[in-house]
């Protein structure tokens, strides 16, 4: 593009055919401009006396003309014209000024200025040209730097083989790339070879965290979320004096922070989730964790080079996968497994597996009812450990997981007759009464939660989705199961979650789309539960 438009430039330059001047308005606006320029060319050759105090009649024009220069020569900005009017003042100078060239130039604002150059000879006119061209040029350039914006940043840290810190990071890294240097590849060995040719170095300050004995120590079995990894090994060291958490007497790394008034006194890590704060905590995490390894940060350290360090290197260049599992990849050799540094980070945190046979999907229920609630009533129901997990979608929807797959049968059977004998006395105490009483409750399997998803038609609540589908509701036994990787992405610890319907139907990336990278990249890893 940048190309066409410098070549167009010669068309500036060039004659034109005449343009029809068969409006009114055309011709007299033509021998108007035709009188304009002509007097400013006069003004010219009289003595030179071209300049703002002598423009005379010029400035009666509305102020549209302007003398000013380009490079050396004498030139008329034109201001505030139609593009039609434009043309007409192009036609004029080509057509009865042989020493004018009409040209357009970068302005102040990087738009395109139109100019009437005067030029003395033919030589002229062609080093004109050149001029013209460069000028463009320059302009080009300019405008693609603004345009890259932060892939400055990117390409500046990539050439400088920096190394890169994050936590929890592949989603992070994945984005980054889909943004800033090409496609998603499709497959898990594609991605990390690509990643490494542009960072070769990276460390996940969560891998750090979880993998090296001292610092599980201190992390004494506590949360490595970022937020919780902040509060714990960094807080007294940045917050202001005064600010202690129990833990003030303990050796830290000083990290020097400058702030304003109204962030003096908010170090609890209220804001996570900004990119700016969160990019900041882990800094100090990342700070905190190399000097419990040893690391010296003194910047007179003779080749002080992060990534060469001895004590740190062997935690670069791994990534969580799946932190429920603790599957971890080598970034290096595209490999990945619970105990890819021989570590105790595969120990599992939540159930290893939904079984999609235990499960029913419950549609139409009382606002009222949270998830604890569904749990209460199913334990009077069926009895303490009948539920593995129950999962709220939203207001009126949840999953629950039965710890056998025969409870599935019994609750379709006990909810089939608890709606039949509703006006039964026995009914209305039934423990599952809770659950029922709207009157309108669906079950179904997770094959009709994915369907629902693929649709095209979407509605913020799954009841609603599920009505305009025309689900009436059916419990298909699905006897397979999944693997499900419950990411902490710098989230708390809690129970597993599915994916809600309506973070799916607002991220407008429906389940099986080609578009939706991020998910293939993760089909070839960790096996999402969405799907």
């Amino acid at each position: 593009m940048h190309k066409d438009e410098v070549l167009d430039v010669s068309s500036n330059l060039r004659n034109v055919s005449d343009m029809q001047l068969v409006r009114m308005a055309d011709i007299l606006f033509a021998e108007r401009m035709k009188n304009v320029v002509g007097e400013w060319r006069a003004g010219l050759l009289r003595g030179g006396s071209w300049g703002p105090e002598s423009q005379g009649s010029l400035n009666d024009v509305n102020q549209k003309f302007q003398t000013t220069f380009f490079q050396t020569r004498p030139a008329l900005a034109v201001n505030g014209l139609t593009s039609r009017q434009l043309k007409l003042i192009k036609l004029v100078t080509e057509k009865h000024f042989s020493d004018l060239a009409y040209v357009h130039v970068a302005g102040e604002s990087s738009s395109r200025l139109p100019l009437i150059v005067y030029t003395d000879s033919a030589k002229d006119r062609d080093i004109l040209k050149g001029e013209v061209k460069a000028c463009q040029r320059k302009a080009a350039e300019i405008s693609i730097k603004s345009a890259i914006g932060f892939r400055h940043v990117i390409d500046l840290l990539s050439s400088e083989r920096k190394l890169i810190v994050g936590h929890n990071c592949f989603l992070d890294l994945a984005h980054v790339y889909s943004k800033f240097i090409g496609p998603l590849p499709s497959t898990a060995e594609e991605f990390v070879s690509a990643v490494q040719t542009y960072f070769p170095s990276i460390v996940d300050t969560k891998v750090l965290l979880n993998s090296d004995d001292v610092l599980s120590h201190i992390m004494n079995k506590s949360s490595t979320s970022l937020s919780n990894a902040f509060n714990l090994l960094c807080l007294p060291s940045v917050a202001p004096t005064g600010t202690n958490n129990g833990l003030a007497n303990i050796p830290r790394v000083k990290v020097d922070v400058q702030v304003d008034n109204q962030r003096f006194s908010n170090w609890n890590s209220g804001a996570k989730h900004e990119a700016g704060y969160d990019a900041f905590m882990t800094g100090c995490v990342f700070s905190e964790a190399c000097f419990r390894l040893g690391i010296d940060f003194n910047p007179l350290a003779p080749g002080l080079v992060l990534q060469h360090n001895e004590k740190l290197q062997k935690y670069i260049n791994y990534l969580y996968l799946s932190w429920a599992n603790g599957d971890i990849i080598d970034l290096k050799t595209g490999k990945s497994g619970p105990d890819t540094l021989g570590s105790a980070i595969g120990r599992r945190r939540w159930p290893a597996k939904f079984m999609f046979s235990n499960m029913i999907l419950l549609w139409g229920l009382p606002t009222k009812l949270k998830a604890k609630d569904i749990r209460e009533c199913f334990y009077k129901a069926f009895g303490s450990g009948s539920i593995t997990s129950v999962h709220q979608m939203d207001e009126t929807a949840a999953f629950v997981q039965f710890s056998r797959a025969e409870l599935v049968s019994d609750f379709l059977e006990l909810k089939d007759r608890l709606e039949r004998d509703n006006n039964n006395p026995m009914s209305v105490v039934h423990p599952l009464s809770r659950i029922l009483e709207t009157g309108c409750v669906r079950a179904a399997s997770y094959e009709t939660y994915k369907e629902a998803c693929l649709s095209p038609l979407s509605e913020l609540l799954f009841a609603d989705q599920a009505e305009r589908l025309g689900m009436k509701g059916e419990a298909r036994l699905v006897q397979s199961s999944v693997d499900v990787d419950g990411e902490d992405n710098r989230e708390e610890e809690g129970e597993i979650t599915l994916p809600t319907f309506r973070e799916l139907k607002q991220s407008g990336s429906s389940v099986g789309t080609s578009n939706f990278q991020t998910d293939r990249i993760m089909d070839s890893l960790c096996r999402s539960a969405a799907q």
